[in-house]
């Protein structure tokens, strides 16, 4: 393992248009100290973890020092915010070190609340512990799901105060992915008429990111279906473990389809299509149902910043096809985690028919999928009709998920471990997060996070120590309020 201190920063970023970027300095931060350090991603990144926690190394973390190398930099976008079109946005509290080497590729190392940028408008560049530790636990909790997303390395907090609904203390997350370009890097360039740069950050994603475009007959039609494509994933995989973002803004929409800027988010408890997890989406535009169908609305507004670079007939084509795509990799999970093998004709309509009692019933989310699991061990039949609100008859619908999941042949006891490895037995849900939020806020006590994090990358597993994390939600839980501020 390399020590922090001997990481050499690479400037790819560098090579876009120098429109679309800013150098910036950090704002230092008085007497940072170390929350939370994700030691199997450093691990990952070839770093010592133990580094990460000496003075020079959480300086860098906490944005008081740059490293040798390094050129902060703040990139510029626009994008549609609840459908309105904002013509300049941009990174305002957010700035990327550099990259480095990472599982063959490279990872750009972003630090999130260090400070203002030109792109700041009139906020403060800070990031608050609150919406930290919420950032830092999900990004991982969602990793830990098999879900594209960026990462979190660090969690640095200070003493500073700074505003928000009441005074809160500072903090910053120091998060990585392979690339933070979002639908609105197009957006702004195609906007502003900037076609060299539209035409630039095209090949900048083919040559480092979707290198299997680049020889296609047509690479940049190419890398937009790829965009789709991989949209559509991520809506599928978000709709299976039931996690609503709150804020898909078109400037929150990942180019290599990740999972980005975890703000008003939230897992649901019981199941609402119609579930609204950010208190200012007043609208219900970001409601839990609606993600694939604003995916798709979000990924037209893309298509027409790619008008310069392809014909509209071919891009609406590829749009055409999310909807199958979408379909495809959804029905697809929703068999696994019903324990299904293979595809029957019947099955549209039983997952229909499931879902309608879910909402009717109100049933907790997770706690179905992994209770069906073991609906056959002795009294699992109870502790799944236990779930569901007096009036939803779940027998009828249980009879016949019986006789289609016997059709494909494997014992009880396969499909039972089958389901486990696709059905999590814990989720970030509010109430957990705000737990560790208050222990660390409150008390100074940062425990709560670290055992979050390591349950939480391991969702799958039963982990009988950790019972207590994968109930129901107490009662005062509902009233927890998330809005865009968090």
């Amino acid at each position: 393992m390399t020590p922090f201190a001997s990481v050499n920063f690479g400037r790819r970023l560098e090579a876009l248009p120098g429109e679309m970027l800013r150098r910036v300095r950090p704002q230092p931060l008085p007497d940072p100290y170390a929350i939370a350090i994700n030691r199997p991603l450093a691990r990952e990144l070839g770093i010592d973890p133990d580094s990460l926690l000496l003075p020079d190394a959480l300086a860098v973390l906490a944005g008081n020092r740059v490293p040798d190398g390094a050129q902060p930099l703040a990139t510029c976008y626009s994008g549609h915010q609840f459908g309105q079109y904002v013509p300049q946005l941009g990174d305002g509290r957010a700035l990327l070190l550099g990259d480095t080497p990472w599982r063959g590729e490279r990872a750009e190392w972003q630090l999130k609340g260090a400070g203002m940028t030109p792109f700041s408008r009139m906020g403060d560049g800070r990031a608050v512990l609150r919406s930290s530790v919420r950032e830092y636990l999900c990004s991982e909790a969602m990793h830990g799901l098999g879900i594209p997303t960026t990462r979190a390395l660090a969690l640095v907090g200070s003493p500073e105060r700074v505003m928000r609904e009441m005074p809160e203390t500072a903090a910053v997350v120091t998060r990585i992915a392979e690339s933070f370009l979002r639908f609105g890097h197009f957006e702004v360039a195609y906007h502003r008429g900037m076609t060299d740069a539209t035409r630039a950050l095209a090949a900048f994603l083919i040559e480092h990111h979707y290198p299997e475009c680049r020889d296609r007959e047509e690479p940049v039609l190419a890398l937009f279906e790829r965009i789709v494509e991989r949209t559509a994933g991520l809506m599928a995989a978000w709709q299976s473990v039931g996690f609503c973002h709150g804020v898909m803004n078109t400037d929150n929409m990942s180019l290599l389809g990740l999972t980005l800027d975890y703000g008003p988010f939230g897992f649901l408890d019981d199941f609402d299509a119609g579930h609204i997890c950010n208190h200012s989406d007043h609208s219900g535009r970001y409601a839990f149902g609606e993600q694939p169908r604003v995916a798709l609305w979000n990924l037209y507004c893309l298509g027409s910043a790619f008008l310069p670079l392809a014909s509209e007939a071919a891009l609406v084509g590829v749009l055409e096809r999310y909807s199958a795509m979408f379909e495809t990799e959804w029905l697809a999970r929703l068999r696994q985690k019903l324990g299904w093998r293979g595809e029957e004709t019947g099955d549209v309509a039983l997952i229909e028919a499931l879902f309608a009692l879910l909402q009717e019933g109100r049933a907790d989310y997770t706690l179905f999928f992994r209770t069906l699991a073991d609906v056959d061990e002795p009294g699992g039949a109870d502790r799944l009709a236990g779930l569901f609100a007096t009036g939803a008859d779940i027998g009828g619908w249980l009879e016949a998920w019986r006789r289609r999941a016997a059709s494909d042949g494997r014992g009880m006891d396969e499909r039972k471990r089958a389901m486990h490895g696709v059905n999590p037995r814990f989720v970030l849900r509010n109430h957990l997060a705000e737990l560790a939020i208050r222990a660390a806020r409150d008390e100074g006590n940062f425990a709560p996070i670290a055992r979050l994090a390591e349950c939480l990358a391991r969702p799958f597993d039963e982990q009988p120590e950790n019972s207590d994390l994968a109930g129901r939600p107490p009662e005062w839980a509902r009233e927890i309020s998330v809005s865009c501020s968090s």
